[in-house]
């Protein structure tokens, strides 16, 4: 899972292994660690209507509806966005790059753009 914030924007980008845990747990976490403290970034699936988020205690959870989940494992849908007030927010499927870059790229899924001609 990765997370990009950007002013009033929070996204989080899924890898197969990524939705198939939400799909079987209803839960994902990962952490980066500073010098003294720790920022915990988390999905969980919650009976939320919309996409929602909160930060408390350096943890980032974003709530998601179990049919958000549901619908990014089982059909082609790349992702879902709601507006929670001022912040924006995105969860979507995470491409394979179209160019070569160095991190593994192996559990992402296929970027529909590398079979097009340009």
């Amino acid at each position: 899972m990765k997370l990009r914030i950007r002013n009033n924007s929070v996204r989080y980008r899924l890898t197969r292994t990524d939705v198939k845990q939400l799909v079987s747990t209803g839960y994902l976490e990962e952490k980066v660690e500073f010098w003294e403290q720790t920022l915990l970034y988390a999905i969980q699936v919650s009976n939320v209507e919309e996409l929602s988020a909160s930060f408390k205690n350096n943890i980032i959870t974003l709530l998601m509806p179990q049919s958000i989940i549901d619908e990014l494992d089982a059909t082609d849908k790349t992702g879902f966005e709601y507006q929670a007030g001022p912040l924006h927010l995105l969860v979507e499927k995470d491409f394979t790059c179209l160019d070569k870059v160095a991190e593994d790229q192996s559990d992402n899924y296929p970027n529909p753009l590398a079979e097009k001609s340009f």
